[in-house]
């Protein structure tokens, strides 16, 4: 196809006779090994780009406080550009799917870790004391409701199918659990993966925005 876009990563099945094969290859390279490696200078250029775009403070008219991206927007919006960018010179903004999954993975047991140790403390007196209960009653409320009302929605009227509802519920909620859920019930599938990375970023987005901007306004009520 004439149209067609070709970045670094993507892999062409090519039949032919072995001339016409090698003059492509020395077009588009031919080196699977260099796939696999992984450009850590890009890597931390772009963390680092990353955390200076969520410490840029957002002023707002009106508002008496500035809106940052903080370190977790700030590096997901850095990174959604330079994905879209591919390259600059001889950086190469891509990560070998094996890199990926081993970081991805990573860095839901961290997650994971660091959540059971700033819960696990308190947990016991807080279930057992005062209103524990009523808080996880109104999360579970709060979690389950939107989640089942927007899984019948999609399954029911748009005819979504089980992979992309599941990993576009993860994405809903950020919740990278979910996704590992997701994807291991199908393990060729790239479905939940697509339809996550799909929702996630405007989600992300929203959940450090809109917490700062409803503080702001009930501030201004008060």
């Amino acid at each position: 196809r004439s149209d067609a876009s070709l970045q670094r990563g993507h892999t062409l099945t090519l039949r032919g006779r072995p001339a016409s094969i090698d003059a492509v290859a020395n077009v588009v390279g031919n080196a699977q090994q260099k796939l696999q490696q992984v450009q850590m200078l890009p890597v931390f250029i772009g963390i680092g780009l990353g955390v200076l775009l969520g410490s840029i403070p957002l002023f707002v008219p009106g508002f008496p406080v500035a809106l940052k991206l903080g370190l977790a927007g700030g590096p997901l919006i850095m990174a959604l550009i330079l994905g879209r960018i591919g390259s600059i010179g001889k950086l190469y903004w891509f990560m070998p799917p094996s890199a990926n999954l081993a970081l991805r993975e990573l860095g839901i047991v961290l997650f994971l870790a660091v959540v059971g140790l700033k819960s696990g403390g308190d947990f016991v007196d807080t279930l057992t004391q005062g209103e524990g209960l009523s808080w996880i009653g109104y999360g579970i409320f709060i979690t389950a409701i939107p989640l089942i009302t927007v899984g019948l929605l999609a399954r029911i009227f748009a005819k979504m199918n089980y992979l992309t509802l599941c990993g576009m519920l993860a994405g809903s909620m950020t919740d990278p659990p979910a996704l590992a859920f997701a994807n291991n019930l199908h393990a060729t599938s790239g479905a939940a993966a697509l339809s996550y990375a799909t929702v996630y970023p405007l989600v992300m987005f929203l959940r450090i925005i809109t917490p700062q901007l409803l503080a702001v306004i009930f501030w201004g009520m008060g």
